[in-house]
């Protein structure tokens, strides 16, 4: 790597909208974040699943098909 032409790099304070704060390394000293691992409804278990039971028939009964 060349020499003074790279950022700093260092330990950085992630602040997420929902309080949780955490460390992490960047190259900028503070990063705020709209959704973090505490948060997310993927990592909380609160995510919906897509309901794919009765498709089929809901089309055929809006549209009249046998």
């Amino acid at each position: 790597m060349k020499e003074g032409i790279h950022p700093k790099y260092g330990p950085a304070r992630v602040i997420c909208v929902c309080g949780n704060t955490f460390e992490t390394g960047s190259t900028k000293k503070e990063l705020k974040v709209e959704i973090c691992s505490k948060c997310h409804p993927f990592f909380t278990g609160s995510q919906r699943t897509v309901e794919t039971r009765g498709r089929a028939d809901r089309f055929r009964k809006k549209y009249g098909l046998k």
